[in-house]
C-alpha cells in the first residue's frame, strides 16, 4: 500500500520500486490523500492489479487504513510516496512471515538526506543506516522502524484496529507499541528500504504543536518517558554515534 499526497513525481518512483520487486505483490493499493484527485491506476504497471482509493486528505494513518480495507492479501506492506523499496524487499519480508509464529517483520533501512530539484531529480547529500534487532527498551524512547519497512499479517492489523486515526503524527509508533503486546517483531537483515528526507515535506520534521501533543498522548497511553520530537535521520544517528 502506498499513501501519496500531491507528489506525482515521487509517487512515480515509489511505484517503479514496487514494480521491480523480485516477489511481485498480489495487488497495489494507492491511498490518494491529496487535495485534488490527481492519481489514477495508469501510474502503475499493467502486470500489477492496482486500485486507487480517494482518502479525502484525512491524514497518513487514516489514509493507510482506508487503503487497507478490501485488500486481498494475507499480509500488508506499506510504502510512503517519498520512500523507495529495493528489489528484494518484499521477498525477504515474506520469507520471515512464512513462519506462522511471526506476525510482523521489518527490514533494515537506509535513511537518505536529499535535495529534490524542480524537475524531480533527487540528489543524495548524506546517508545513515538503521539496522537493529527489535529492542523494547529503545522503542520506549525512539521509534526506529519506519512504516515503509513493515510487513504485517492482515488479520493482526485488523485485530489492532489499524492505525489510531486520532494520531495525525506518531500513529506508526503507537501501532508498534500496541502490536508488541501481541507479538515480537522479526527483523529481516538487509537494507531493502530507503527512507528519503528533504528540507520540507517530511512528517517527522514537523515539530509543531500538534506533533508535540501526539507525542504527549503517546507517552501517556503507553507509560513512556517524555518524548522529544526527532526525525528518522536523528534516530539513525543513535546507531552511528552521531
Amino acid at each position: 500500500m502506498i499513501v501519496t499526497c500531491d507528489r506525482p513525481l515521487l509517487l512515480a518512483e515509489a511505484v517503479a520500486g514496487v514494480a521491480r520487486q523480485s516477489l511481485a505483490p498480489l495487488e497495489l493499493r494507492i491511498g490518494d490523500d491529496g487535495t485534488t484527485a490527481t492519481v489514477d491506476a495508469s501510474c502503475a504497471p499493467r502486470a500489477i492489479a492496482t486500485t486507487v482509493i480517494r482518502t479525502g486528505a484525512c491524514g497518513t494513518g487514516a489514509a493507510r487504513n482506508r487503503a487497507a480495507r478490501g485488500a486481498r492479501g494475507e499480509t500488508l506492506a506499506f510504502l510512503d510516496d517519498d520512500d523507495r523499496w529495493r528489489p528484494g524487499h518484499l521477498a525477504g519480508l515474506a520469507a520471515a512471515l512464512a513462519d506462522p509464529a511471526v506476525g510482523f517483520a521489518y527490514a533494515d533501512s537506509v535513511v537518505v538526506r536529499e535535495e529534490l530539484r524542480p524537475d524531480g531529480t533527487r540528489v543524495e547529500l548524506a546517508r545513515r543506516v538503521i539496522a537493529h534487532e527489535w529492542d523494547p527498551a529503545l522503542m520506549r524512547t525512539d521509534d526506529f522502524i519506519p512504516p515503509s519497512a513493515w510487513l504485517v499479517r492482515r488479520d493482526l492489523f485488523e485485530r489492532l484496529g489499524g492505525f489510531d486515526e486520532t494520531f495525525r503524527f506518531s500513529e506508526d509508533w503507537d501501532f508498534l507499541m500496541r502490536l508488541a503486546a501481541l507479538t515480537t517483531p522479526r527483523r529481516v537483515p538487509g537494507m531493502t528500504v530507503e527512507i528519503r528526507m528533504r528540507a520540507a515535506g517530511n512528517a517527522s520534521a514537523d515539530f509543531g504543536a500538534e506533533r508535540i501533543d501526539c507525542l504527549r498522548r503517546l507517552a501517556a497511553r503507553h507509560g513512556l518517558p517524555p518524548i522529544a520530537p526527532k526525525t528518522f535521520w536523528e534516530v539513525a544517528g543513535i546507531f552511528d554515534g552521531a
